[in-house]
């Protein structure tokens, strides 16, 4: 079957962790090492990825040099799945040990200039601040900060993704049998001019939002969404919370989360499991790959019951 897994953020940094190339690749080789798992059981596997921390970092490295010419978000975000894009592909070529080709695609997603979104960004990036810096930095370079936990975050606009017009080439290198590492952070936002060009706006589109997307139209059987945390909890952070096993589509359409973190999976998770019949989603620790593609680990949404992998 052909899985789909998107990485978190932690993926190349973990909570609490320094933005370093050694630490990225560190957690890089263990996101390797767990997808692996699945490519030896005999599935196709495309992978996505966030960019989040690391296009901060790189708009800050910006500012430092020249901090009237900044590059645009778009060009940013390139420029990390590139870099987040071969830490991935070296440490998973690696993992299996050279014997399936792996491929990093620079992916385009496209989005509507009149999104609601561009009016109201809500899109983490970027380092957290105390509240002083935070209002400083606000000030100085004119960017939008909001609360993040305890403490905040630079947040950006990030539209609906409505198409992705790389899905054709990542569907034939399926084909060949490559590891597609794609759409990494959203994709590259981009808008189409009224001659039919495109050209890259200034946004961050949802990871998850636009993996969902791209597992429906590659018509993948499994959408995995790979986190720090082990499943979708009811009343989480409060004294009884309790993770959720198992859900359909209408139970995790009624379920409070939080906007920022696990909402936006759940809502993909439930898109793409209600594309079509027999598609499951799973969403839990990246560590927890296999299981979680096999009902043993994480929250599970699904319409009907699943059929697991072949147990390495």
């Amino acid at each position: 079957m052909i899985v789909v897994a998107a990485l978190g953020g932690n993926a190349l940094l973990r909570r609490q962790e320094p933005l370093t190339a050694e630490n990225q690749r560190r957690n890089a080789r263990a996101a390797a090492r767990a997808l692996a798992r699945i490519l030896r059981a005999g599935h196709d596997l495309v992978v996505t990825h966030g960019n989040g921390p690391q296009i901060g970092l790189l708009a800050l490295q910006g500012l430092a040099y020249r901090p009237d010419e900044t590059f645009p978000l778009d060009v940013m975000g390139a420029e990390t799945d590139g870099m987040i894009g071969y830490l991935i592909e070296q440490e998973l070529e690696n993992a299996l040990d050279h014997d399936r080709s792996v491929v990093t695609l620079l992916t385009q997603v496209l989005v509507d200039p009149a999104d609601p979104a561009f009016r109201a960004p809500t899109k983490f990036v970027g380092p957290v601040y105390d509240k002083g810096i935070a209002d400083g930095m606000a000030e100085r370079y004119g960017w939008a900060m909001a609360r993040d936990g305890a403490q905040w975050r630079r947040v950006v606009a990030s539209p609906k993704p409505l198409d992705i017009p790389d899905t054709k080439v990542i569907g034939q290198l399926i084909g060949q049998g490559c590891v597609v590492i794609c759409a990494g952070g959203g994709g590259i936002p981009v808008i189409q001019r009224p001659d039919g060009s495109l050209i890259g706006v200034e946004a961050v589109v949802d990871k998850d939002a636009t993996t969902a997307l791209l597992a429906e139209r590659l018509g993948a059987e499994a959408l995995l969404l790979l986190t720090d945390v082990d499943g979708v909890y009811r009343d989480f952070g409060a004294p009884g919370a309790a993770r959720i096993d198992r859900l359909n589509p209408e139970e995790a359409a009624q379920l409070t989360l939080p906007a920022g973190s696990m909402g936006p999976k759940v809502a993909s998770a439930r898109a793409f499991v209600t594309s079509g019949p027999g598609r499951i989603a799973a969403i839990g620790r990246l560590e927890d790959a296999f299981d979680l593609l096999a009902g043993h680990a994480g929250t599970r949404i699904a319409g009907e019951p699943p059929r697991g992998p072949t147990r390495s």
